[in-house]
């Protein structure tokens, strides 16, 4: 996985849960919602870069 994608999917990680602690202190449903989702999003993103590394490794 290149740095520039693990980066990339630690930002949304983090931007995610910002947004969620804010949607649990306004009491915002979407915000918390919204949260959530972008870090899924992340996660998703890590898999599927970890999938591409062990394909890499299995044809190199």
């Amino acid at each position: 996985m290149s740095i520039e994608d693990r980066a990339k999917a630690a930002a949304k990680n983090l931007e995610g849960k910002a947004q969620e602690v804010w949607g649990n202190v306004t009491g915002d449903p979407k915000d918390k919602a919204e949260g959530k989702a972008k870090q899924a999003e992340s996660e998703v993103r890590n898999v599927v870069e970890d999938v591409k590394d062990e394909v890499k490794k299995t044809l190199d």
